[in-house]
């Protein structure tokens, strides 16, 4: 149907730590969250022939499994906040911190899922990721929302 837009959502939690690097307030200092992501996508053509957008555990595996590997039990850190780095850096860990090109904020944590990791996980799979809903505490979240449409988004799947 035209003007319709398919959707499957799946939702990731996981646990990480950050700072927000000149915060005016508590989260200047190192902390952590439990978060839970939702992954909106949709068909780049239609339902398949099971009439899904796509199996929800692809979604799982692609994007949960990138965020298991590389923000799950771990810092996220933004480059610039060197004297962060290095004190997380000198502590024992399981992995290393994750850095981020910006501050890890909620908003450009999903702005980062919607725009970098999603288009790499998901190329090839037949849907594109459009929205991002990332929720840093049960009440506070934050979106970054895509046109599935959008010719930049699109050249980023390889579509």
């Amino acid at each position: 149907m035209e003007g319709q837009l398919e959707t499957c959502v799946r939702k990731i939690h996981f646990c990480y730590g950050h700072r927000v690097m000149n915060h005016e307030s508590k989260c200047a200092t190192l902390h952590g969250h439990n978060a839970v992501v939702w992954v909106h996508a949709t068909p780049i053509k239609g339902l398949d022939k099971l009439g899904r957008v796509v199996d929800f555990s692809v979604l799982k595996e692609k994007i949960g499994g990138w965020v298991d590997k590389h923000w799950d039990h771990t810092m996220i850190l933004f480059k610039d906040d060197a004297k962060t780095l290095d004190l997380v850096k000198q502590a024992p860990a399981y992995k290393q911190p994750f850095i981020l090109p910006v501050n890890p904020t909620a908003e450009n944590l999903a702005h980062y899922l919607l725009w970098e990791v999603c288009p790499k996980e998901l190329a090839g799979t037949g849907v594109v990721a459009y929205k991002i809903t990332f929720y840093e505490t049960e009440n506070c979240y934050a979106e970054q929302i895509a046109d599935p449409k959008d010719p930049e988004l699109r050249k980023l799947y390889g579509i």
